[in-house]
């Protein structure tokens, strides 16, 4: 496994993301991956299924200290109480006295970012939180979180495959000491039938799942978090190790598009927020 840093923080490059994994299905699906090998996981208050991720988390074989395990503040409790409030209670569905990470799932427009980065900066002083971060900020709001919190912002969670590239926001995040957690790094699977991904996936003996994924991590600063309820494609999402592309190859996978990235976003979407 690599891994990215920033801050004091440590998070393994390959995470199990579990948006849209509920109930049964998502406790054995992070039970599965715990026994994989998977050392990070992902979850949120408004994905409903945090008591089913510390549930698999307290029954696996694994301390809970190996585990870098994040959730997200819904933007409705994005207020000081509120951000306070629902943390324990997200503490207590999770079943652990901290997260490794915590993030604001989305900006609150109605509600000062001071005051949210305020209460977790007090989450983090009480040690209930280790690290603090945001998701699907742009970098002006990102700007405004950073200035307003006295613990440093690890992360910015947010959308990145080869048609959604980020660009300006990864340079950002590389120049601030962050890393940027991406999140549908292949794109709700279409950039699997991409024609440049087979032919890669072809010659390095590899799926095109896992071609883009390690497209993905090769960039610094890079941690992913796909997710999958098949046991042998969670195997395969954390054989990425053994190969490396070249920067030409890269830069052949890099292919942004408003028009697929913005239909890779609505199909996965459902009507609901990632």
């Amino acid at each position: 496994m690599e891994y990215a840093e920033a801050y004091g923080a440590r998070v393994p490059k390959v995470g199990l993301g579990t948006w849209q994994l509920t109930g049964e299905s998502c406790y054995e699906t992070v039970s599965t991956a715990l026994e994989l090998g998977y050392r990070h996981v992902d979850t949120a208050q408004m994905y409903g299924n945090e008591a089913e991720v510390g549930r698999a988390i307290t029954d696996a074989d694994v301390d809970r200290e190996e585990v870098f395990l994040t959730t997200k503040v819904s933007p409705r409790n994005a207020r000081y109480d509120d951000v306070v409030e629902s943390t324990r209670a997200s503490l207590d569905r999770l079943d652990t006295s901290y997260v490794d990470l915590l993030l604001l799932h989305w900006p609150n427009p109605l509600v000062s970012v001071s005051k949210t980065m305020r209460a977790m900066d007090r989450l983090v002083e009480l040690g209930e939180v280790y690290n603090v971060g945001v998701s699907n900020f742009p970098q002006v709001f990102l700007d405004r979180a950073r200035a307003a919190a006295e613990t440093p912002i690890a992360t910015n969670q947010v959308q990145f495959h080869p048609y959604k590239p980020q660009r300006r926001m990864l340079r950002y995040c590389q120049s601030e000491g962050m890393f940027l957690t991406a999140y549908s790094p292949l794109a709700r699977g279409t950039v699997l039938d991409d024609e440049d991904v087979r032919q890669l996936a072809e010659a390095y003996d590899k799926t095109p799942a896992q071609v883009v994924l390690r497209w993905a991590i090769q960039h610094r600063d890079v941690v992913v978090i796909p997710k999958s309820s098949d046991e042998e494609h969670l195997r395969e999402n954390l054989e990425l190790f053994d190969f490396k592309l070249t920067r030409e190859e890269i830069d052949t996978l890099t292919k942004p598009s408003l028009l697929k990235s913005g239909k890779a976003m609505l199909d996965g979407m459902v009507g609901e927020f990632r």
